[in-house]
C-alpha cells in the first residue's frame, strides 16, 4: 500500500523506472542522493533527516491491517465452523507474518546485492527475478504483476467501501423513525436487515460526487488531522461493537464446529483479504528509525491483529450465529447509540477511502499525464483520470453490492498473491545463487500451493455465489440477511 520512489547510481541490474506502490500517508519522497547500502547505514530515512520510531511504525503497521475485513471476519468464521474458523485465522496468522519476514529479508539481501537503500515490492520482485539467468527477460513482468495485484486490491478496497458506506447507511436511515434509545429491546435482532440491493445501489450513486471530491485533495498531509478522527472513531466503534458482542451471546450455544465444505473458500478470501497488510511491511521497515527492530515490531503488531481477528470473529459469530451479515455493524440493534457506532465507523471509512485510492492513481495516471503538455491541461487530466477510476470503482460495487462477495473476491484474487504466493517464491529466486535446503524449498512450494489453490477455489466460490444470488431459483425468496450479506 506504501512505496518510494528511488533513484540513483548503483551496481548491479539496473532497474528500470516505473510507478510502483504508493505511500498513502506521505507525499512522494525526493530523489534519494547516492550514498553507501542499507547495509553500511544504521537506517535509511528517504527524503527526510530523521526516521519514525518504535511506537510510530507498530501504529502505522496496525492501520494498514485493520479495516472494513475485521468486520466480516465473523461470517468468515460461520463459512468455516465454531472451531475451524478460529483456528484457521490462528495459521493464517503464523503464515502471513512469516510471509512479512521472508519480504523484509529478501528485500534487505537484494538492495544490498544491486547496492540501493531500499527495494519497494515490485522492484524486489524484479531483482530477484534478473539474479536468475533464465527468468532475466520476465523480470519486467514480474514487477508488473506486484503492481497489477496492487491496483486490484487497492480499487478492491474501494469497491468494499461503496458497498460497507451504502449498507450501513440505508439501515441508518431506513430504520430512523423506529429508532428507540433502549438497546435491550430486541438486542439478538439485526437492525431492519430488509431491503432490495436496488436501494443500496442508489446510496452509491448517492456517495459517488462526495468520494470524487474527496480524491481531488492535492496533497494527503491535509487530510491528516481527519485521518487521526477517522482512527479515534473507529477505534471506539470497535470498543462498541466488542461491547454488545460480549454482553449477548446466547447459552446454550448450537452452532457448528465445522462449516461446510463449498463454504471454505468463501472463509479463506475474506480472511486472506483481512490479513492483506504485506504491501505497508517495506516501506514502514526502511523508514524506521533502527530497522533492525522492525522485526518486534512486525511480531507485536501482527500478534494484536491476529488476536483482533480471531476474537471478534468468533465473539461475533457467537452472539448472532446464523443470522450474522457480511459486516458485523449490519446487525447492531436499532437503537441510537449503535446507529451512531455505524456513522462512526462510516465516516472513518469515507476517510479512508481517499488514502487506499492513492496508491492505485499514483500507479496509472502519472504515466497519462506526463504525455499531456501545459501545466493546466496536465492538472485537467490528472482530475479527470481520478474521477474516471472513482466511477468505475462506483460501477464495480453497483454490480456486486454483496458485501461479503466483494471481500472474498478481492481477497481470493489478488490478495493471495501478494501475502501468501509472491513472497515464497521471493525467497527461492533470491537465495538461488546461495543454495536454499530442502525443507525451506518445501515449505515455500507448500506456501505459495496453498495460496494458488485458495486462489482458484475461493475465485470460483465467489463468482458462482455471486451467480446464484443474483439468479435465484425460480419462485424461491431469498431471506432479507442473504441479500445483505
Amino acid at each position: 500500500m506504501y512505496s518510494t520512489e528511488t533513484e540513483h547510481k548503483r551496481e548491479g541490474p539496473s532497474l528500470p523506472s516505473s510507478p510502483t506502490e504508493a505511500n498513502p500517508l506521505h507525499p512522494p519522497s525526493p530523489v534519494v542522493p547516492p550514498g553507501p547500502p542499507r547495509s553500511q547505514r544504521q537506517y535509511e530515512r528517504i527524503g527526510e533527516s530523521t526516521g519514525t520510531t518504535f511506537i510510530q511504525t507498530l501504529i502505522h503497521l496496525l492501520k494498514g491491517n485493520i479495516g472494513t475485513g475485521l468486520l466480516g471476519l465473523p461470517l468468515a468464521v460461520k463459512n468455516a465452523g465454531l472451531v475451524l474458523g478460529p483456528v484457521s485465522l490462528l495459521c493464517m496468522g503464523f503464515v502471513a507474518i512469516h510471509c512479512m519476514r521472508l519480504l523484509v529479508k529478501c528485500s534487505n539481501r537484494l538492495s544490498e546485492r544491486v547496492n540501493r537503500p531500499f527495494l519497494s515490492y515490485g522492484e524486489a520482485v524484479y531483482t530477484g527475478m534478473e539474479s536468475v539467468s533464465w527468468l532475466r527477460r520476465l523480470a519486467p513482468w514480474g514487477r508488473w504483476m506486484v503492481n497489477l495485484c496492487l491496483i486490484i486490491t487497492q480499487l478492491g478496497f474501494c469497491c468494499v467501501y461503496f458497498v460497507f458506506l451504502s449498507d450501513n447507511i440505508k439501515q441508518v436511515v431506513e430504520a430512523a423513525n423506529a429508532t428507540t434509545w433502549d438497546c435491550q429491546v430486541n438486542h439478538t435482532s439485526p437492525t431492519a436487515l430488509a431491503g432490495t440491493s436496488f436501494d443500496s445501489r442508489l446510496y452509491m450513486l448517492f456517495f459517488l460526487p462526495a468520494f470524487i471530491l474527496l480524491v481531488f485533495t492535492p496533497n494527503l498531509k491535509y487530510m491528516a488531522p481527519l485521518s487521526l478522527l477517522a482512527n479515534l472513531v473507529m477505534c471506539a466503534s470497535l470498543v462498541l461493537i466488542y461491547y454488545y458482542s460480549l454482553t449477548n451471546i446466547e447459552l446454550p450455544i448450537n452452532l457448528p464446529l465445522v462449516g461446510k465444505a463449498k463454504d471454505y473458500p468463501l472463509f479463506f478470501g475474506m480472511a486472506i483479504f483481512a490479513f492483506e497488510g504485506i504491501g505497508v511491511v517495506l516501506p514502514l521497515e526502511n523508514k524506521m528509525q533502527k530497522p533492525e527492530g522492525f522485526g518486534t515490531v512486525l511480531n507485536t503488531g501482527m500478534g494484536v491483529v491476529t488476536f483482533l481477528y480471531i476474537s471478534l470473529g468468533t465473539v461475533g459469530y457467537l452472539c448472532f450465529g446464523d443470522t450474522i451479515a457480511g459486516s458485523i455493524t449490519l446487525n447492531l440493534p436499532n437503537c441510537w447509540m449503535y446507529q451512531i457506532v455505524k456513522l462512526l465507523y462510516c465516516f472513518g471509512i469515507f476517510i479512508t477511502f481517499a488514502l487506499q485510492f492513492y496508491v492505485p492513481a499514483e500507479i496509472l495516471i502519472p504515466p497519462v499525464v506526463d504525455r499531456v503538455s501545459g501545466h493546466r491541461r496536465r492538472i485537467a487530466v490528472g482530475l479527470l483520470m481520478r474521477a474516471l477510476l472513482v466511477i468505475f470503482t462506483c460501477c464495480l460495487a453497483v454490480l456486486i453490492p454483496e458485501l461479503d462477495l466483494v471481500i472474498s473476491l478481492v481477497g481470493s484474487v489478488s490478495s493471495s498473491f501478494l501475502a501468501l504466493i509472491f513472497p515464497p517464491l521471493l525467497e527461492m529466486l533470491t537465495f538461488h545463487p546461495d543454495g536454499l535446503s530442502p525443507l525451506a524449498v518445501t515449505k515455500n512450494v507448500l506456501i505459495s500451493g496453498v495460496g494458488l489453490v485458495g486462489f482458484a477455489t475461493g475465485t470460483y466460490s465467489a463468482i458462482t455465489e455471486l451467480i446464484v444470488r443474483n439468479n435465484p431459483p425460480h419462485g424461491q425468496n431469498l431471506p432479507p440477511s442473504f441479500m445483505l450479506q
